[in-house]
């Protein structure tokens, strides 16, 4: 089956009842015939469900969508997408080891880079995007570990070269860890250009409605079973509630992420050279300066473009409070489109040299375009901007 298919069809084994959809595995355990086959589970002698912290029927269901979408071998479900983020290091890497990372991370991911790894001696050299092949080997160091990447990065739209990475990870035995949250396997998937692990904040395009938090990585098995194992007795564990929902949103995903692509090129393409902006960008405008690399590496340009108002903060926070439909939320990925100021909000806790050098400019507003007609949202924008 095609993966559109696999999103719809893939489902966790009917019970006796022959339920058309998948209930809702409300438990926190799962019972046993017998002390014997209790034991047998226990010593992985015998396959079965022991506990929702270690898994669920329905986050099985969503994991096993996910790799097909993913075309990884393995994967792990989690309470939220910083969770998945943080298992995919911390379960790999110990005091003294080193991680190469693209500079433009979500703020809290440079949070985990800049003040919680190094309290436990784990470093990291950050590698602007546009950086050279050379440029990237001349950071990885004797102690390096893992290259961790954003592609698109939030909210600046960078993007890195997975096949370059891939091909560099390999040469050196490093373990290659995307985020792969904006494009979604549907525009992209980073393991066909050599990624180790994969993660998502699932919160956003994989639910796509704004209703729960969740978080998946995927990856090689030999790798999986290791933040198998972190996760186990660290307890970052997603709700059966949450899995479902992530899982019965798994079969619109597709369809759902043509449309944001859609609008979004169209918003994109309609505002740019506006007067009262400085710049649009948007990873298939042929004025993104990583344009042939997206149309390589990427099969549409995903949801999110952001735009940048003359006037800096001050602009961008009068067309902001102007807008009428689309709301200001730190989310993404949801049906209805949202706005938010991130040099103020979501990386607020960077400093201004560290805005300025991921391109976080005082007037930039990221904006995560909905499911709307896209005339609708063009007609809000303009009028704020107005």
């Amino acid at each position: 089956m095609k993966e559109q298919s696999k999103s719809v069809r893939i489902q966790a084994e009917r019970s006796k009842h022959r339920e058309h959809s998948v209930p809702i595995y409300m438990t926190s355990s799962f019972v046993f015939d017998s002390a014997e086959q209790a034991a047998a589970v226990f010593a992985d002698e015998e396959e079965g469900i022991i506990y929702s912290r270690y898994s669920n029927p329905n986050s099985n269901e969503l994991i096993e969508k996910m790799c097909a979408l993913e075309n990884t071998e393995a994967g792990m479900s989690f309470a939220s997408g910083m969770s998945a983020v943080f298992s995919s290091i911390a379960a790999f890497l110990s005091s003294g080891d080193h991680i190469v990372a693209s500079r433009a991370v979500f703020g809290s991911t440079h949070q985990l880079f800049t003040q919680v790894f190094p309290k436990w001696g784990i470093t990291t050299t950050y590698v602007d995007a546009s950086a050279t092949k050379e440029e990237w080997d001349q950071a990885i160091q004797s102690n390096t570990k893992m290259v961790f990447v954003e592609s698109p990065s939030n909210p600046g739209l960078e993007l890195i070269d997975l096949e370059l990475l891939g091909g560099l990870c390999r040469k050196h035995g490093l373990i290659f860890n995307v985020d792969n949250c904006f494009a979604t396997p549907v525009f992209q998937r980073p393991a066909d250009f050599g990624a180790d692990l994969i993660s998502h904040s699932a919160t956003k395009y994989i639910d796509g409605q704004g209703r729960v938090l969740g978080g998946v990585l995927l990856g090689r098995k030999e790798l999986i079973d290791k933040a198998v194992f972190f996760a186990r007795h660290t307890g970052p564990a997603l709700s059966p509630f949450n899995a479902w929902t992530l899982s019965k949103s798994l079969e619109t995903l597709q369809l759902r992420m043509e449309r944001h692509a859609e609008n979004a090129l169209k918003l994109a393409a309609a505002l740019e050279g506006h007067k009262a902006l400085e710049k649009v960008n948007y990873p298939f405008l042929a004025s993104h300066p990583s344009y042939e690399l997206a149309k390589r590496q990427m099969k549409a340009g995903g949801g999110i473009l952001t735009i940048v108002l003359k006037g800096g903060y001050e602009s961008a926070t009068l067309f902001m409070n102007k807008l009428k439909m689309i709301k200001i939320t730190s989310n993404l990925g949801d049906s209805r489109t949202i706005a938010t100021h991130p040099a103020s909000t979501t990386h607020s806790k960077l400093s201004e040299a560290e805005r300025q050098a991921v391109n976080i400019q005082p007037g930039l507003v990221r904006i995560s375009v909905g499911l709307e007609d896209a005339n609708d949202i063009l007609q809000d924008i303009l009028e704020a901007l107005s």
